[in-house]
């Protein structure tokens, strides 16, 4: 299911210490709640408030509207600026996801979890080569942190929702960048200009099909409305159906494959292009 797909270089918030969130002090996390908030006020935005507020999954849906069965995002007036409660963009199906904290340990799992899941085992030397796969692969992180604006690049991270030792913090990955590569606008309409590229879903091999993948998506639909953006995109291998039906229940849809001369007679196997339309708030 998984698929690691380069993307352009991008950053994240520079973070002080694991109780600040986009650069705004918070309260320590606590894991019996579903949720520890931080406001931040955006500048130069125009539109309304918006604030996310993490719900419960165990509330009914017939309670809740389309967006706050979706983390709860609410509309509100505040003079003109943008108001976020960011610090969790989901807390869906016992996990919470959020953006990654830049600190040693935690860049070095979210690095774990993507190898282990996109390493392809080798005959001889094969944990030699893991070793080597899982540096190449911390490295593209760190640079990534490092070189792109916070608006530009998100590691999106997701752990468990309750304090449970028995299992790692750290059990989902994914990459979301703004890009306006020319393969995937010509499928949008003629007044987008950019929009979000998903790449590098990973889930740990011991937690797979419990929907944490789904959470990862659902984050991704938030991040798209906070940042203001319309569409997003992903790529997925054709034969992979099972990757394929999870995109497809999260509202993607194909609109292109790989060119058979840039896949086949190359060895790499053909890929289909999704993409999703949101509903940003008016």
């Amino acid at each position: 299911m998984a698929h690691l797909l380069a993307s352009n270089p991008t950053t994240s918030d520079k973070l002080i210490c694991p109780n600040f969130t986009y650069g705004v002090r918070t309260e320590p996390r606590t894991r019996n709640a579903c949720c520890s908030r931080v406001r931040r006020k955006s500048r130069g935005c125009g539109r309304k408030g918006l604030v996310l507020q993490c719900c419960s999954s165990s509330t009914s849906s017939s309670q809740l509207s389309y967006a706050d069965q979706n983390v709860g995002l609410q509309i509100e007036s505040d003079g003109g600026k943008l108001e976020q409660q960011v610090e969790y963009l989901v807390c869906e199906y016992g996990w919470m996801v959020r953006r990654l904290i830049e600190n040693k340990d935690e860049t070095r799992q979210a690095a774990q979890v993507q190898a282990e899941a996109f390493h392809i085992p080798v005959a001889l030397f094969n944990d030699l080569f893991f070793q080597f796969f899982q540096a190449e692969v911390l490295a593209g992180l760190l640079y990534k942190l490092k070189n792109s604006p916070p608006n530009r690049y998100a590691c999106l991270v997701a752990e468990p929702a309750k304090n449970d030792l028995d299992s790692p913090h750290l059990v989902g990955v994914t990459d979301v960048t703004v890009l306006r590569d020319q393969d995937v606008l010509q499928h949008l309409p003629a007044e987008a200009e950019e929009y979000l590229y998903i790449s590098g879903i990973a889930v740990s091999k011991t937690f797979r099909r419990r929907k944490i993948a789904t959470a990862l998506l659902k984050a991704c639909d938030m991040l798209s409305i906070l940042w203001g953006f319309e569409f997003l995109a992903l790529r997925a291998y054709e034969d992979d159906l099972g990757a394929r039906k999870v995109y497809a229940n999260a509202g993607y849809q194909v609109v292109s494959r790989d060119p058979p001369w840039t896949s086949n007679w190359i060895g790499r196997k053909p890929r289909v292009l999704m993409i999703k339309r949101t509903s940003l708030p008016k």
